[in-house]
């Protein structure tokens, strides 16, 4: 694990580059995202291990697999999640995650779902530090949390910010994805640990609010051109394999069928 600021670390697997990060208070921890499997989060409770013995708490930024897969391994005090996040996670068959994905022992993880629910906003205390859980509107998913470390400037985005890819939009809300990333940046924080790839600052943050505010108005103007799916996709950001999944996910919303 690599300290990012005053205990606050973050860990980077591997596989598919994404991050589980570690904060510490004086009494307990918390552990944001718990990776894709048994064996990876053996690797992180290890990791964990070596920079304390602390008991701690886990969070789920948002459902999808490679985010809390690991929750029955790291055995936390407690899980929290945003109310869609954990029903989404609770209807999840891993076998069937696992039938999109090469990566060993995907099919044999026993799901466990968070058992606190997050609706907007909630203070964890660790002990001389509080760190704020927030829902601050639906964009990656329908129930993306992020965390906030107000006393190092520390925000844990998970997936609505993406440093080593593009954002990915399967599950998304791309009009509504701009709105929560300017939610985001009112924080006032100035590192944002992102769901993959590096820490990044403000300034990126900024720079990708502005590519999703552009998709945003390209899936807007598109429908009200009834331009096709492709078309739009051809002009606009993130590439138009990534794009054509957000503007038949925009097309969905504006057309009331999704």
């Amino acid at each position: 694990m690599k300290e990012i600021a005053d205990r606050v670390f973050v860990l980077r697997h591997e596989v598919l580059d994404v991050n589980a990060t570690l904060v510490l208070g004086d009494d307990c921890a918390v552990v944001i995202d718990t990776l894709s499997t048994a064996a990876q989060a053996t690797e992180l409770v290890n990791a964990v291990r070596r920079v304390t013995d602390r008991p701690y708490h886990v969070v789920n930024t948002h459902h999808h697999f490679d985010h809390c897969f690991g929750n029955a391994t790291l055995n936390p005090v407690s899980v929290h999640a945003h109310p869609e996040a954990a029903a989404s996670l609770t209807a999840t068959d891993p076998r069937t995650v696992a039938a999109g994905y090469d990566i060993p022992g995907l099919a044999e993880v026993v799901v466990r779902p968070p058992d606190v629910l997050v609706r907007a906003e909630q203070a964890l205390g660790l002990g001389g530090r509080e760190v704020v859980l927030r829902f601050l509107g639906r964009g990656h998913t329908a129930g993306d949390l992020v965390v906030h470390v107000p006393d190092v400037g520390v925000v844990v985005a998970g997936d609505l910010i993406e440093e080593s890819g593009p954002p990915q939009f399967d599950d998304a809300y791309p009009l509504e994805w701009p709105d929560t990333v300017a939610a985001l940046l009112s924080v006032g924080a100035t590192a944002f640990v992102p769901g993959h790839g590096a820490v990044v600052d403000a300034e990126f943050v900024l720079a990708q609010h502005a590519e999703l505010a552009a998709l945003d108005w390209a899936i807007r103007e598109g429908h009200a051109d009834s331009a096709p799916v492709e078309a739009v996709a051809a002009r606009a950001p993130f590439g138009v394999e990534t794009a054509t999944v957000a503007v038949r996910r925009g097309f969905q919303a504006l057309y009331g069928t999704a």
